[in-house]
């Protein structure tokens, strides 16, 4: 058996070594593809070496640019190493090679939120649909931005439904509105909804 027919196996069997020396071999030879370089990146990274993962994957975008995943890896990887701004432009590539990934989204949201990128945190947020987390977002990238009407929107949309009230409340808190309600739950002292 080659030694790529073999890669499965060892995969399968967690034999980390094994993988690693036969995508080594693969990922030395001139026309080594993408994928190649980034299951080495891959089997490091479940080996617990991740020293080289960065290299690797930045290898296969080198090889294919249009390679989403890798992208979302490095995006990963970069997080992990507590390189924000990296780790946000990852996820913004892989999100702007595959629309419809979810996890770039969610990333690309959080850090944009959290490093003041709010046109970027909105947009991204958008892509999730009516989330809690997403609604937040974009609420709180709304205030942040003087977008009043939408803000109140959202507002209303998040404190509409009570499984997304904690969730509102967060996001009325950190926005500092005034308008924010002091009851988290939306129950008035009598145990009536709140209006």
């Amino acid at each position: 058996m080659s030694g790529l027919a073999k890669l499965g196996h060892l995969i399968a069997a967690q034999d980390w070594a094994g993988a690693e020396a036969v995508l080594r071999r693969e990922a030395a030879r001139e026309d080594a593809p993408a994928p190649i370089f980034y299951d080495l990146a891959k089997v490091l990274e479940a080996a617990g070496q991740p020293g080289e993962v960065a290299d690797w994957l930045t290898r296969a975008i080198a090889r294919d640019p249009g390679y989403a995943v890798a992208w979302f890896d490095l995006g990963r990887v970069r997080l992990a190493t507590r390189q924000p701004e990296e780790a946000r432009a990852a996820f913004a590539k892989a999100l702007a090679l595959d629309p419809q990934n979810a996890d770039a989204a969610r990333q690309l949201m959080r850090l944009a939120l959290r490093l003041g990128h709010w046109e970027e945190a909105a947009n991204a947020a958008h892509r999730l649909g009516a989330e809690p987390e997403a609604l937040a977002t974009r609420y709180r990238a709304a205030c942040e931005l003087g977008h009043v009407e939408e803000a109140d929107h959202l507002r209303n949309a998040l404190l509409h439904d009570p499984a997304n009230r904690a969730t509102a409340f967060e996001a009325l808190r950190r926005v500092a509105r005034t308008d924010a309600p002091t009851n988290p739950s939306g129950l008035g002292e009598n145990g009536a909804q709140d209006g």
